[in-house]
């Protein structure tokens, strides 16, 4: 990522971007007109009967990274200028990513389409309301809480004891004043007043059931078995006890179909989901990712936030439960971020400081054994920026030699596809000279408390794991609820490899504390969740909002 005055914002970038008609790059993949929804001129949803019509052909390669800093890596970035690259070398390629949040659009990021001339678009609506799918999600979610506490006021026919109900409200803003909530208040026709709360709509178990089911059916069988808490006697209550699937199913059938748009250079992209990486799986949805194996001979996708947490939930989660076999992995580095987990402040980062990242490429080093642990080759794109010195790159590209693997340089911020050709051609080299074995990271007959022990001690390098009381005894629901042999989605933040984000780099000699076990039933896997970790993020002092505005003639600013 190449940061020069000579190079106008990502807004400015997409706003000048000439964009080919979305019909036309449907019609280029292949897919028929009654395939293909237009939402406007660049905008479109491909049915589900197009992937129905057609057999897997492609490879797939995850794009992940080290754990992220307030330096930045530019995971996405380097995702839309490879598949940029490889289109440009005549491959067949494409895109597929999460949609992005309005939280962390408001709140921090301000854009999460990609970045400089690496970037799908339309970016505004990609980053704004897109066609719809987290509206839906939220609308399901919550006609769900709505139908939870009818059911409580009319009577209570589940038996669902109130002090046990653990399916929130979801909304998609980064609004701490939700995390803890009273509801009922109001007088006898307001309901019972209880404790509630609020998660954001990317952590939402709708969300992850949106993310992982196969079809329409899929979906509602999945809908079924979400568990909105307990009766008196543990006993689970599901939605489908307060019939709420088939209209939550309405919801979301437009929804569940992939959102097809283009990268700058015109390249096809499907951008579908978006569950975040630390508190969620952090993968696009699998029949995103699957349409694009029927479309095109290499499908480039990116999990979220660093290989300890989207790398891992990708390969544990997704691809075990759809049945992916990905063939190779990009993990994303930058020097400014490397240095960060080094001990550099970030006002510093100026500063050149070779020891710094030689101290700073261990927890590199260890996201490259990680993934290997999964028998997928790997290769590591360096994001460069202008201030980096070739002594600095020296010490990245030593510390991927000593691993095994092939550090290249990434311009794609500043070049587009032409800045990411070297990665490109890499990969190409990697997929023909490597073959993968891929293997989830744990057997599923281990029990949930052995899961947890084996990615704490085998992905995060931890001593052992800890469990607070209320953990415990959540854990001794899992086997009644059928999710013994389910997959763990852990919860924890995204800056360390432990649940103390103050400890970067590669720590070692901690434990592990998990706090609480929730069963997400309709999605297949069970949460761990680990520290301090929070479901509804807050807003900070100075939020990305306070800096974007509509102007008249309707260019939008603030949108980095």
């Amino acid at each position: 990522m190449t940061t020069t005055a000579k190079v106008p914002s990502d807004i400015e970038i997409a706003q000048a971007a000439k964009l080919r008609p979305i019909a036309d790059v449907a019609a280029e993949l292949g897919l028929a007109d009654d395939e293909v929804e237009l939402y406007g001129k660049y905008k479109a949803k491909i049915a589900l009967s197009g992937l129905a019509r057609r057999k897997p052909k492609g490879r797939l390669v995850l794009v992940t990274g080290i754990s992220p800093t307030p330096a930045g890596e530019g995971k996405s970035t380097v995702t839309v200028g490879v598949t940029q690259a490889l289109r440009r070398l005549g491959k067949n390629a494409i895109l597929c990513m999460r949609e992005p949040s309005l939280g962390p659009v408001f709140g921090v990021k301000g854009g999460a389409a990609g970045g400089g001339y690496a970037q799908v678009v339309p970016m505004e609506d990609i980053n704004l309301h897109f066609t719809g799918d987290f509206h839906a999600i939220a609308a399901a979610h919550n006609l769900l809480s709505a139908m939870l506490d009818a059911h409580l006021h009319h009577g209570n026919a589940s038996g669902l004891d109130a002090r046990r109900i653990t399916w929130p409200r979801t909304i998609d803003m980064n609004d701490r004043a939700l995390r803890h909530i009273v509801v009922g208040l109001g007088g006898i026709n307001a309901g019972p007043s209880r404790e509630d709360h609020f998660v954001i709509i990317p952590g939402s178990e709708v969300m992850a059931i949106m993310a992982l089911a196969t079809g329409i059916a899929d979906l509602e069988a999945r809908l079924a078995r979400i568990v909105v808490g307990f009766t008196n006697a543990k006993a689970p209550v599901r939605a489908s006890d307060l019939k709420a699937q088939g209209a939550m199913t309405l919801l979301l059938k437009d929804a569940l179909n992939p959102n097809l748009v283009q990268t700058l250079e015109g390249g096809p992209a499907l951008v579908h989901c978006g569950p975040f990486g630390n508190i969620a799986h952090g993968c696009n949805s699998v029949v995103a990712t699957k349409l694009g194996l029927t479309l095109s001979d290499l499908v480039l996708t990116e999990a979220g936030f660093g290989a300890d947490l989207g790398a891992e939930k990708f390969f544990d989660i997704k691809c075990r439960l759809a049945g992916l076999e990905p063939q190779a992995a990009i993990i994303v580095a930058t020097v400014r971020a490397l240095k960060m987990h080094g001990g550099v402040k970030k006002d510093q980062l100026g500063v050149a400081d070779p020891a710094a990242v030689r101290r700073g490429s261990e927890n590199l080093k260890r996201h490259i054994r990680n993934v290997k642990q999964f028998g997928v080759p790997a290769l590591v794109a360096l994001n460069r920026f202008t201030g980096d010195t070739p002594t600095e790159m020296e010490e990245v590209r030593t510390a991927c030699a000593a691993e095994g693997v092939e550090l290249v340089l990434c311009e794609v911020w500043e070049k587009g596809g032409e800045g990411g050709v070297a990665v490109a051609e890499a990969l190409l080299k990697l997929l023909d000279t490597s073959r993968a074995a891929f293997k989830p990271l744990y057997d599923a007959k281990l029990s949930i408390k052995e899961k947890i022990d084996t990615i704490a001690r085998k992905i995060y390098g931890a001593d052992g794991v800890r469990y607070t009381p209320g953990a415990e005894r959540a854990l001794e629901l899992i086997p009644a609820l059928g999710l013994a042999d389910a997959p763990v989605c852990m919860a924890k933040t995204q800056y360390s490899f432990s649940d103390d984000p103050t400890k970067l780099g590669a720590p070692t000699g901690f434990m592990l504390h998990v706090r609480d076990i929730i069963p997400s039933a309709g999605a297949g896997f069970v949460v761990a969740l680990a520290g301090d970790i929070m479901t509804m993020p807050g807003l900070g002092k100075s939020p990305a909002a306070e800096r974007i505005r509509l102007h008249p003639d309707g260019t939008i600013e603030g949108l980095f």
